[in-house]
């Protein structure tokens, strides 16, 4: 059998592509075609995209306290579900030009939560949703005190309203097991602290 990733980029053709939507986000519409496994050519087809840059996203954690920060506030796309539309995520925030993902970090961590970490540890890249999205999450945890975090926060001209709490680890570890925690960006940071506690524990604090 082949080794996946036998096609690249280059493989792809793109005939024709039309912004079909410019606000908030924007939206494309792209006619394309590629390679097929079996060496057939895919009849030409068309996709919608959603165009929306790279976001960071940060884990707050306190080694000795043993706690996380989690951010609580409202989010669309779960309006009409079977839960609350007010989620608990991670600090995070957009990437703009000529940032890095860990300034992005340490300036969401103010705005969002009033919280400077001491270190970043890469967690991961993922790509949020690449059916239909450009999207890419770089995801971190980052080394910092819960002694006095908490509290109301947000850009209000940005139209944010965020509470942040202070969560016992176990805690956020069972929310996401009874699935008060159901974000992507949350639940695989979690459970990447979950995997790696006990090393944090001793580096952090060294």
């Amino acid at each position: 059998m082949p080794k996946p990733f036998q096609f690249t980029a280059n493989d792809v053709q793109v005939q024709k592509r039309d912004t079909v939507f410019q606000g908030f986000f924007r939206m494309d519409k792209l006619w394309l075609s590629h390679p097929r496994f079996d060496g057939r050519a895919m009849p030409l087809f068309t996709r919608e995209l959603f165009i929306r840059g790279d976001a960071t996203c940060v884990l707050p954690y306190d080694p000795v306290r043993d706690e996380v920060v989690l951010l609580e506030q409202f989010r669309l796309g779960a309006l009409g579900r079977d839960q609350s539309p007010w989620l608990l995520e991670l600090v995070a925030g957009m990437n703009e030009d000529c940032e890095t993902p860990e300034q992005v970090a340490q300036r969401e961590g103010q705005e969002e939560a009033g919280l400077s970490f001491q270190r970043l540890d890469k967690i991961c890249d993922y790509l949020v949703s690449p059916g239909g999205s450009t999207e890419m999450i770089h995801l971190y945890a980052g080394q910092a005190s819960t002694e006095s975090a908490g509290g109301i926060f947000g850009v209000e001209h940005e139209h944010e309203d965020i509470r942040a709490h202070v969560v016992p680890a176990d805690e956020a570890i069972a929310m996401i097991q009874d699935g008060r925690i159901n974000n992507a960006a949350a639940i695989i940071a979690i459970q990447w602290l979950q995997l790696n506690r006990d090393r944090l524990r001793r580096e952090w604090r060294a």
